[in-house]
């Protein structure tokens, strides 16, 4: 009985040791082609700047969830952009590069294709793409993980 209890607190303390590190597995969009190639996926693609609280907080909170990071990892493709990244992204047979907007800001070209809603751009955004890269939903405040879940519910049922 002894020997039972001891085997059943190991394996619960692994269990535990790996959900606390389950993380997303991210891709970058230069990489979007060969995965997809493997298998056809839909897209989350989250805009987020180093200063943005709210973007934080996702970070911290939404992207934690372990339901949030079961169904990105198994059913998404997921690809973190920030805004204000500098360096040039080739994507779809273009090269998107940072624009800058004032003495040490800027945003980046592609951030402000797939972030522009009613032609702002806000942080955070959340843009969904289908496996052929057209934009099928867009999100531009803080989302909390159970809402996230229902979006990529809702997302995967229609793929």
């Amino acid at each position: 009985m002894r020997i039972n209890k001891s085997i059943l607190m190991i394996f619960t303390g692994i269990f535990l040791v790996q959900l606390s590190f389950a993380q997303i597995h991210q891709v970058r969009f230069e990489q979007l082609d060969s995965v997809q190639k493997i298998e056809k996926r839909p897209v989350v693609v989250f805009l987020h700047t180093s200063w943005c609280k709210y973007c934080g907080t996702m970070e911290n909170t939404t992207f934690k969830n372990e339901s949030v990071i079961k169904s990105l990892n198994q059913k998404f493709y997921f690809v973190s952009l920030d805004i204000e990244e500098k360096r040039n992204i080739n994507f779809r047979g273009y090269t998107f590069r940072y624009k800058p907007t004032g003495t040490g800001t800027g945003v980046h070209e592609l951030a402000e294709q797939l972030g522009t809603i009613n032609g702002q751009i806000a942080y955070p955004s959340i843009c969904f793409l289908n496996a052929d890269y057209e934009i099928i939903y867009q999100h531009n405040e803080f989302i909390s993980a159970s809402q996230l879940q229902v979006i990529l519910t809702k997302i995967k049922k229609g793929s």
